[in-house]
């Protein structure tokens, strides 16, 4: 799962606007270093593979780790990683993959069949609370195992280099998750440890971490990395920029190739700035544990209630009414678009609620952001006037957020969710019971036994099938889509390559790389190039 901090929908389509019209103002010099300079916002971030949450997380763990497969830059489609390749059963429920001979950490010891076994068996220990845990139940036993039913779990070592999985049945996105870092080797060593910072860390990925402090971390070429000589940087620095000014500022100086948080008003080229459409989706939820809000005629009924075309409005970049952004083959679903006030009173008075009468106070929960706190108080206006409720809106940081959404004192929250593979069980896999990302605590045999139904069908009837089982978080207001939330990045394509746009807006480290200047016979260079 990957936060978001919400944005004013006039800022980002003015923004997105300029970004068409704005010509480029200056042009790109060659960077003869060799080492890359991101800028991220200072969050709290762990490099546990088993906890990566966030999408600077998750972008990091690319230049650290490597699972079997990995991303394709462009497509995102995996490719092989660690695996050098493998096998599928006729039958397809058992994979076997073969390990490369050259896959090594970056202490030199070799990467080996037993330490994916055992980095998967954490991730699916209950006592390890991994977030992602819930991705591995495509694999026999998995499921049961997380749940504290000891048994079987389909994952084999035959020998260091030859592992195989058995999975419970067909699963055409296997090879997919296997590119999630949840999926990656950790190194013995680092096993039973609460420490992962760059005396302790050792990973398998084309950099390794160099340095770490509150400032920035360095990561340096792996050169014991299996494909080390595709990895062309020296280098990498992230710099953590709590002013989006001072990112602005030290872009504009050539300090810096590459920022996720800026002030656009202090670019002197906005043409620098890099946008598209994200495979992610901004909404709010319910938390359905209790009563009343477990009952979805009383959460459907304070939904239709709502002011939706003040919610979405036009300057709403992307508004939907779905979850899952549009997929070819995917059913073309809708959810709650329009304000009904009479089928919301019928609905509770249907569920013994009659003009609201009995429902207890409404806490919701935001982060920090123009955006979400401007939703949060048309909810509180809507139903203190229609209903009488009392409603309470809770502001928190960032960090602090993430925090307060698991616990089980509130009504609402909200997120932006970014896919963690392109597929449609990304946005649904979290809602089943016992999945520790399903904050909203809902619990539905139907919605589970349709993912699980699911998990062994082909597509298009697979699409089907999970179309179902968005149709039921829909119909039942456990999820209220606001909009389709779009990327933006500051970086120097002139300057930089191996960075491309994608959907879920993952950019692996192995293959960013400064462009090189080509001088056409016969020319002389004219000059050194600017360097950092």
């Amino acid at each position: 799962m990957r936060f978001l901090p919400s944005a004013s929908p006039r800022l980002v389509w003015r923004l997105a606007c300029a970004l068409l019209v704005l010509p480029a103002l200056l042009g790109a010099q060659e960077n003869e270093t060799r080492e890359l300079v991101a800028a991220y916002a200072p969050k709290k971030l762990t490099l546990d593979p088993v906890h990566i949450y966030t999408t600077m997380e998750s972008e990091l763990a690319t230049a650290l780790y490597e699972g079997l497969a990995g991303y394709h830059p462009l497509t995102l489609q995996p490719v092989p990683g660690v695996a050098a390749s493998w096998e599928l059963s006729p039958d397809k429920t058992v994979y076997r993959f073969r390990l490369r001979e050259e896959a090594l950490y970056s202490n030199g010891d070799p990467v080996r069949a037993q330490d994916f076994r055992d980095s998967w068996m954490r991730a699916i220990d209950p006592a390890t609370q991994a977030e992602y845990s819930f991705l591995f139940d495509v694999i026999k036993g998995a499921r049961a195992w997380r749940s504290g039913q000891k048994g079987e779990v389909g994952i084999r070592v035959i020998s260091d280099r030859l592992l195989e999985v058995e999975l419970e049945k067909p699963a055409g996105h296997f090879l997919k998750l296997l590119c999630h870092m949840a999926f990656a080797p950790v190194h013995p060593s680092l096993l039973r440890t609460n420490r992962w910072d760059g005396e302790s860390l050792i990973g398998n990925g084309p950099y390794f971490l160099a340095g770490r402090s509150a400032q920035e971390l360095r990561l340096e070429k792996n050169r014991l990395y299996w494909d080390a000589k595709s990895v062309e940087l020296d280098a990498v620095r992230i710099r953590l920029l709590g002013d989006p000014g001072e990112a602005s500022r030290e872009f504009n100086a050539g300090r810096l190739h590459w920022a996720t948080d800026w002030d656009s008003e202090a670019l002197a080229d906005r043409s620098k700035i890099v946008f598209h459409p994200l495979f992610a989706t901004s909404y709010f939820y319910f938390v359905c544990a209790q009563k009343p809000w477990s009952d979805p005629r009383v959460r459907r009924a304070l939904a239709l209630l709502l002011p939706w075309t003040e919610i979405r409005t036009e300057d709403t970049l992307f508004p939907t009414t779905r979850l899952i952004p549009a997929i070819p083959g995917y059913p073309d679903l809708e959810g709650i678009g329009a304000t009904d006030e009479a089928q919301a009173l019928k609905l509770l008075a249907e569920a013994g609620h009659p003009g609201g009468a009995g429902l207890p106070p409404v806490r919701i929960k935001v982060p920090e952001g123009e955006e979400s706190q401007r939703i949060a108080a048309l909810m509180t206006r809507t139903w203190g006037e229609k209903l009488g409720l009392q409603v309470a809106v809770d502001s928190f940081a960032y960090d602090d957020y993430l925090l307060e959404v698991k616990k089980p004192d509130y009504t609402l929250g909200t997120v932006t969710w970014i896919g963690d593979y392109p597929d449609p069980l990304t946005f649904l896999q979290m809602w089943i019971e016992g999945s520790n990302l399903n904050d909203a605590r809902y619990a539905e045999p139907d919605f589970d036994r349709l993912i699980d139904e699911s998990l062994g069908e082909e597509d298009p009837q697979r699409y089907q099938t999970l179309g179902k089982a968005e149709s039921l978080l829909l119909s039942g207001a456990v999820v209220l889509p606001i909009s389709h939330a779009p990327a933006f990045a500051l970086i120097d394509l002139e300057r930089v390559e191996g960075w491309f746009p994608n959907v879920l807006n993952i950019h692996p480290f192995k293959y960013l790389r400064f462009r090189t200047e080509r001088v056409p016979p016969g020319v002389a260079r004219g000059g050194a190039a600017a360097a950092f």
